[in-house]
């Protein structure tokens, strides 16, 4: 069942619309992210979740409660939801076990002190309870963020790019993290960040936004294989367009040959379409039949990522193994493993 309902609501700001007939739902215990560039509404949408702003059009409810319609708002503090900020917004004042018991006032002095401690051990922060805000690291203090908006136990916990002041490597633990943290404690979860890798690695679904609407929502996996927008191909992931001709609705003639996939064009036979390849789409292969030409390559650990050249000058994105470490201008052979083919309209 959907715990939140976001049903064609509008929003903006002075007369600018900046949101516009945005829908989706989340049920219980789901995680989902809302995906894309600056300026796209996501965290518009996210303030209109938590009643900061208006609804112009359409209704939210949380609950099968009303909280937001055209005219009628309820409260943020009535609305069973926690907020995590990019900035952090701890009180410098108060100790870590104070920060996370801000929302607890009113419980037991018993009862507020197990579920400090539950939480400050659920987040790592076992031991730092009589410590300040200044005393900790970047990712410290936003695990006390994250402690304190869910010590209330919101049935929903909403995060504006949380992890953005954070370095790669602890954005990406950190990320893992919540993920594990929201699972075990029954908690939806919705995250805005313009990071897809941030995305993928929290959310059960993710909405790809672009002028205040989700032109796809989609698991990870399926907006990676199987885009449904020119957009949306282009935002996630890494890839390059390549010219074809279809030849039937999961057969198409390019200059690779012929490419066979598992999902039917809705182009008509004979049309000119541009094909979405990934780099995993292109294999390594000593006895490949496509020759081409290292121009790029970037170091990525277990993988490198080369950019190959054909001989007709269109230029392809290709995952090799580490070991296979091949210098600028070196010719390698390939194959092409598509099983995802996805085509779009040709460009003229």
């Amino acid at each position: 069942m959907a715990l939140l309902k976001v049903e064609d609501i509008s929003a903006g700001y002075d007369r600018d619309p900046v949101i516009e007939s945005l829908s989706f739902h989340v049920n219980r215990g789901e995680i989902v992210s809302l995906l894309g560039p600056s300026g796209c509404g996501k965290t518009t949408a996210l303030r209109a979740i938590a009643g900061f702003e208006p609804v112009r059009a359409g209704q939210i409810l949380i609950a099968q409660q009303l909280v937001s319609a055209p005219g009628m708002t309820v409260p943020p503090e009535r609305r069973s939801i926690g907020m995590v900020f990019q900035d952090y917004a701890l009180f410098p004042h108060l100790t870590i076990a104070d920060n996370i018991g801000f929302g607890l006032r009113n419980k037991a002095a018993v009862d507020r002190r197990v579920q400090i401690n539950h939480l400050l051990d659920a987040t790592g922060l076992g031991g730092m309870d009589d410590r300040y805000p200044h005393e900790l690291s970047g990712g410290q203090q936003q695990r006390v963020a994250l402690a304190r908006a869910l010590a209330p136990r919101p049935a929903i916990l909403l995060m504006d790019e949380p992890f953005s002041n954070l370095d790669v490597e602890l954005r990406e633990r950190l990320s893992v993290e919540v993920r594990d943290l929201l699972k075990s404690e029954g908690i939806s979860g919705i995250l805005v960040t313009h990071d897809q890798h941030e995305a993928f690695a929290v959310s059960d679904k993710v909405g790809v936004m672009r002028d205040g609407r989700i032109l796809q929502w989609d698991t990870p996996y399926t907006l990676y294989h199987e885009p449904n927008h020119r957009f949306v191909a282009d935002f996630i992931g890494q890839g390059r367009f390549i010219p074809g001709i279809v030849r039937s609705p999961e057969t198409f003639d390019t200059e690779l040959g012929l490419l066979h996939g598992n999902r039917s064009c809705t182009q008509a036979v004979g049309e000119r379409v541009e094909i979405l390849i990934r780099p995993d789409d292109v294999v390594p292969d000593e006895l490949g039949e496509i020759e081409a030409i290292v121009k790029d390559k970037a170091f990525k650990g277990a993988e490198i990522l080369y950019t190959l050249e054909l001989p007709t000058g269109t230029r392809l994105l290709s995952l090799f193994p580490s070991h296979h470490d091949h210098h600028l201008g070196d010719s390698v052979r390939v194959r092409m493993d598509a099983e995802h083919l996805i085509c779009f309209p040709g460009r003229d």
